[in-house]
């Protein structure tokens, strides 16, 4: 009987841990916890870094695929969803606002959730979605359409669904959400449609609004439902009425740093594209802002690209580390400059460049963190005297718009003190156009085409040392780069548009491995341990905004075929 009432007592002990879900202390440890994958970025600061070394240079010669699971149907597009790992379970999202549920060891499809996508959706560069987030019994997405959908993690059936905007404004969703201190926190997409950029903190469990955050100066910042104070001081760098369509779409996410208790979201390219008739700095456009999670109030900003004309959208992943007794991130902004600045305040440390030609400025001032602008280089007014009104003077600018780094996360090993940046060199011929602002309708002011820089690679993986700027090794790419990086002990993995998934040696660049996936990786891989194993999983599916908006590239890459599955490897005994 003794042990009958044990057995009963142990039962719903693990019962009531497992009801328990994921919590936020599991979050917090996420990047320690190599038997889960929780977060986007592999642990809220984004280092994208795993502790695991059973794969290594010795052994990954027997690393093999164990499952792929296809998404299935026609709906294929671009795939750049980082895969979540939780409880012998794989929670992946796809184009086309879809997420499934998947056995870990086997591929087996547990659930799948589409969701309905209205007519009229404007998604600016491809149908993607870049994954999900865990909080308690619950997984939960962004939409095309602009909501944000929380599924039973054991069901797949709908817990809550909050509408985030206007889809037909030009609002989306396209990131992996952010939990940090207990809080869902999203931004928003469509920054090329005029809209307002800003970030928002829910109650994960039932999506209420906790508070919102604008991140264009102008506009009212509210918390529980009362004003929280205006963003910045309107009209102090935006003309007129020009800041009501700012643009500095926050559409790529965000990470936190739990030693700060500070949230950093990169912003947009303020709207339209063309700079003249928005004369100012623009802010928060093109910027990194930390935002204090419990009062929604911006503590710090640094603006890359002030009084942006090139469309260099300040969005990319701001990464939390140590550094000479510091606590200081990093970006590479898609200008072309990497950035470090000190964590707690935003001073401006160091910033070089990081691909082979930048046009646009001179350099970064360290005193001021201003950029050294070529006036030369700006895209010319299109009302300028002298002019005939329809277009301005063209100029040729590098990076292209595309970025010297787009939305691809690069990844920080702690064992090397290196980060690993997936780069593409090319420009582009760039000239504004006049412009109005028309509900629902693209919102630049400007035409361009982008070109090549060099016969033999547009991407290159480089291994770049923080502290001064040297690329210490690279690994160069036929076609662009548009997939995530991860660090695990000693190698570095990522993929291809030409579909291969690659390893190197984290100290040299000596690739070690690939596989092709049948499709470009334009995705982050990750890897988790599950029964003392490690695997190895990533996303393949080519797409995303190259092969819509890359002029000569385009053509360069037209031959790759688009797809849709997850790969997952191991080890062969």
């Amino acid at each position: 009987m003794k042990r009958t009432l044990l057995s009963l007592l142990v039962m719903a002990a693990t019962a009531h841990v497992s009801a328990q879900g994921v919590t936020d202390a599991m979050i917090a440890d996420d990047a320690k916890t190599p038997d889960n994958v929780l977060s986007w970025g592999i642990g809220t600061q984004g280092q994208r870094h795993s502790p695991l070394t059973g794969i290594n240079e010795k052994t990954i010669s027997k690393l093999v695929p164990v499952w792929s699971m296809s998404f299935g149907g026609e709906k294929q597009r671009g795939q750049q969803s980082q895969p979540l790992v939780n409880n012998g379970k794989m929670f992946v999202t796809a184009s086309y606002s879809r997420i499934y549920a998947v056995d870990t060891k086997t591929g087996k499809k547990l659930w799948k959730y589409e969701h309905r996508l209205p007519e009229g959706i404007m998604p600016c560069c491809d149908v993607i979605n870049r994954g999900a987030a865990l909080y308690d019994n619950l997984v939960i997405f962004g939409t095309l359409d602009a909501q944000l959908v929380a599924l039973d993690q054991e069901t797949g059936k709908v817990v809550w669904r909050e509408k985030i905007d206007d889809y037909s404004a030009g609002y989306s969703y396209t990131a992996a959400p952010l939990i940090a201190e207990g809080l869902l926190m999203t931004g928003v997409s469509g920054g090329e449609f005029g809209v307002v950029g800003r970030v928002e903190a829910r109650d994960p469990k039932t999506g209420k609004m906790v508070w919102t955050r604008p991140v264009v100066e102008g506009h009212m910042g509210y918390k529980d439902g009362k004003e929280n104070g205006i963003t910045g001081t309107t009209n102090a760098t935006w003309p007129g009425e020009t800041w009501k369509t700012g643009g500095a779409a926050t559409w790529l996410g965000g990470s936190y740093d739990p030693k700060t208790k500070l949230a950093y979201f990169g912003t947009g390219n303020p709207g339209p594209w063309n700079s003249h008739v928005r004369k100012g700095d623009n802010l928060y456009s093109a910027s990194t802002v930390a935002i204090d999670v419990k009062t929604g109030q911006i503590k710090w900003h640094y603006q890359t690209t002030p009084n942006d004309g090139w469309d260099y959208d300040g969005v990319n992943e701001f990464i939390t580390f140590d550094m000479d007794g510091k606590r200081v991130g990093a970006k590479a902004d898609r200008n072309g400059f990497f950035y470090v600045m000190d964590a707690e305040n935003g001073k401006l440390l160091n910033a070089f460049p990081f691909v082979k030609k930048v046009t646009w400025a001179t350099g970064i001032d360290l005193k001021t963190g201003r950029p050294n602008f070529d006036p030369a280089n700006r895209p010319g007014d299109p009302t300028a005297a002298g002019g005939d009104g329809a277009k301005g003077k063209s100029v040729f600018s590098a990076p292209g718009f595309l970025g010297g780094k787009n939305q691809m996360p690069m990844a920080y090993s702690p064992k090397t003190g290196l980060f690993y940046v997936p780069t593409n060199e090319w420009g582009m011929e760039i000239w504004n156009e006049p412009i109005t602002y028309k509900k629902g309708a693209a919102y630049l002011g400007a035409g361009f085409t982008i070109k090549p820089l060099f016969d033999d690679h547009i991407g290159s993986l480089r291994a770049i040392n923080p502290k001064t700027g040297k690329v210490e090794w690279e690994v160069k790419n036929e076609a662009p780069l548009w997939g995530g990086v991860l660090t695990a002990g000693d190698l570095v993995f990522w993929g291809t548009p030409e579909g291969y998934l690659k390893a190197a040696d984290a100290k040299t660049g000596k690739v070690v491995w690939q596989f092709q996936t049948g499709s470009g990786v334009v995705a982050p891989p990750i890897t988790w341990t599950e029964g003392g194993e490690q695997y190895v999983s990533v996303v393949s599916g080519w797409g995303g905004a190259v092969p819509l908006w890359g002029g000569e590239v385009a053509k360069k890459v037209n031959f790759l075929e688009q797809g849709g599955s997850v790969w997952t490897f191991k080890l062969m005994k």
